[in-house]
């Protein structure tokens, strides 16, 4: 299964005095990417919610390479860093053209009724796709 890139363009209402994105803005693109690439694997949160499987962040890290500007379109490719039973850790890359503006990761866990619970004995058909999408450093 090919997964295609997400692409965010930046509003203006995203940038700061100095027209430049304001920092904030990455996590919400981190999301909106996340978001994008559960619904191509064909399980968005949604889904998972209605499995009863919340999934929330339990941190997030960027590391900001290059300043983006209205209107530029970055180029969000998403993958797995790690995939454990109880948490999950994708990583992101954003691209301008050819140039890296952004890395970054967020951690998730997986909670059924405020616990924790494990994906792969929960939704084991969900966790297999997403073992396929692992990337080993």
């Amino acid at each position: 299964m090919e997964i295609k890139p997400y692409v965010h363009t930046v509003h203006y209402y995203e940038t700061d005095k100095m027209q430049i994105t304001h920092h904030s803005n990455y996590v919400r693109f981190m999301e909106e990417a996340r978001i994008d690439f559960m619904e191509q694997l064909g399980y968005g949160f949604d889904k998972m919610e209605a499995e009863g499987i919340a999934s929330p962040v339990m941190s997030v890290t960027c590391n900001y390479r290059h300043p983006t500007t209205f209107p530029d379109k970055i180029v969000i490719t998403l993958h797995v860093e790690e995939l454990a039973h109880f948490k999950m850790r994708f990583g992101y890359t954003m691209k301008v053209d050819d140039t890296v503006v952004c890395t970054a990761s967020s951690q998730h866990c997986f909670l059924r009724n405020g616990r924790p619970v494990s994906l792969e004995d929960s939704l084991p058909e969900f966790y297999k796709i997403l073992k396929e999408f692992e990337v080993k450093a």
